[in-house]
């Protein structure tokens, strides 16, 4: 008698639940076991996933063939080789699309820019570049950045300054990017980065999506497929947290609909004003510029703006603090730039000024090859190939970079890899160092690489110089700093620290 809809997959998880439990304390990683592959290891190691990775790709000389369950497509080839990484980003790029396997693990962003392929992508790529690359909206987001410093930033890190507290810097990262996103795209500021912390639905309805959407990568697809049917584990949160997501976008929309009705906002310089106004031009034969267009484009838009942006600086300033050394030297740089009078004094970095900070620029580079804010990505071949490497790809497999390890590899960056060293992105010149985007892929590389690059740096120097000029930071004693597991690299017990200013 055939088994009821559902019996299969539940037994399968069972079973791959059992594997785990009994090879838990087994370090076999590379072991193949017979009917379900590597799958066990995989799974028994997702907490420590990243190092793992990396340990593994060393061992393997930066390409690994992952097996799967043999009834099931999971074979995914792992591979950190810049040869086989500018294939398939810039040389071969038609042929390694993201593919409908990314789109159905990554389905809450909708078919928005992250999430599209060939001529979709297309589209959403040339309206955003028209967006981001506006002078006006240039100026607009560093006046925004500044406000937000003044505003926000300053005094909540006052605040915890005065009264001893121990603060989650990760957290006030997270606030002050979601803030300046929402004002960058929406023209609206949710006030998140005030003295009283106030819950963040958004917010912790992003973490809840990308630690679900991370789930589905480690997982067989059939797997999550049936939590999903039954509404149960990580798929039960990602459900609840899509409905979040949507209810704030929707709302965000809607907002801005009845401002411009009003005429309240038919001055802003944000991208959704620039969307709803300008709609035609923003339509073409394949984006229909609705609600569901404007949907997609902002929930995508703010998880790059927040989440990239606000890891970025919890793992700089974690560096900074942890290499004191390299702090002194950001600080003697910045007081080279700015009047002696105003050395000794509170002050906030504008744009202007902290894009001349190359040794800041270079610690920022550095942080981000150790710890890049997405970890890792994947790809899918159209059709049979070989790569650089000599390994053979295929439709039923993915291919994964994993820009953790690839910031690790000796092969890569030497013998001084795992060091914090912002002197290997500094010229003779003492002009920043150009690295192909396929060693240092943090901003993607090839005709997907990064539109916002600059908007992020620009935020990311203006921040770090004005928290390092005005405060110092100490570690909490016993306080454990490790990756998260999650599409995002954050830091999962957040960096807590206690706040001193350096002037009165």
């Amino acid at each position: 008698m055939a088994l009821p809809f559902g019996y299969f997959e539940l037994i399968l998880a069972a079973f791959c639940y059992l594997c785990i439990f009994v090879f838990r304390q087994r370090h076999q990683f590379l072991f193949d076991w017979p009917f379900v592959g590597m799958l066990p290891a995989l799974v028994s190691h997702v907490d420590v996933i990243h190092e793992r990775c990396a340990e593994i790709l060393r061992l393997t000389g930066g390409t690994f063939l992952f097996k799967g369950p043999w009834f099931i497509n999971m074979n995914m080839l792992a591979t950190v080789d810049p040869a086989n990484v500018h294939y398939i980003m810039s040389s071969n790029f038609v042929n390694f699309p993201k593919g409908d396997e990314f789109r159905g693990i990554f389905e809450v962003l909708g078919d928005g820019i992250f999430n599209s392929d060939y001529e979709l992508w297309r589209s959403h790529r040339k309206i955003t570049s028209c967006l981001i690359n506006n002078q006006t909206f240039l100026r607009s987001v560093a006046k925004t950045n500044t406000e937000k410093q003044t505003n926000g930033l300053i005094p909540v890190l006052d605040y915890i300054a005065a009264n001893g507290i121990v603060v989650d810097m990760q957290d006030v990262f997270q606030r002050l990017t979601f803030d300046t996103t929402c004002m960058f795209i929406t023209g609206h500021d949710p006030g998140c980065l005030s003295v009283d912390f106030k819950d963040v639905p958004f917010s912790r309805a992003m973490d809840e999506a990308e630690e679900a959407i991370f789930a589905r990568h480690v997982v067989p697809k059939i797997v999550w497929k049936v939590q999903k049917w039954l509404g149960i584990g990580k798929e039960k949160k990602l459900k609840e947290a899509w409905k979040t997501l949507d209810d704030v976008t929707t709302g965000l929309i809607a907002r801005k609909q009845k401002d411009l009705s009003e005429g309240v906002s038919l001055d802003s310089n944000d991208m959704l004003t620039s969307l709803i106004t300008d709609r035609q031009s923003f339509s073409d034969g394949i984006i229909k510029n609705n609600d569901k267009f404007l949907r997609d484009t902002i929930l995508n838009l703010m998880i790059a703006g927040r989440d990239t942006t606000s890891s970025s600086l919890t793992w700089f300033l974690w560096l900074v603090v942890t290499h004191p050394d390299i702090g002194k030297k950001i600080r003697d740089e910045m007081n080279g730039i700015i009047p002696k009078s105003e050395v000794e004094k509170r002050r906030i970095f504008e744009a202007n000024e902290s894009n001349k900070l190359v040794y800041l620029h270079a610690a920022f580079c550095e942080a981000l090859r150790l710890y890049p804010p997405v970890p890792f990505q994947h790809k899918a071949p159209v059709q049979p190939d070989v790569l650089p490497s000599g390994h053979r790809v295929d439709p039923n497999m993915k291919i994964l970079f994993s820009l953790y390890a690839m910031g690790r590899m000796e092969t890569i960056w030497g013998d001084d890899s795992l060091e914090f060293k912002p002197e290997r992105w500094i010229t003779d010149k003492q002009t920043i160092r150009h690295e192909p985007s396929y060693k240092f892929l943090s901003f993607n590389a090839g005709p997907r690489t990064c539109i916002g690059k600059h908007v992020a740096f620009t935020q990311m120097k203006a921040v770090g110089a004005t928290i390092l000029h005005n405060y110092e930071f100490e570690m909490v004693k016993g306080h454990v700093v490790a990756p998260n597991v999650s599409i995002i690299l954050y830091m999962k017990h957040g960096l807590k620290v206690r706040v001193a200013p350096r002037w009165p």
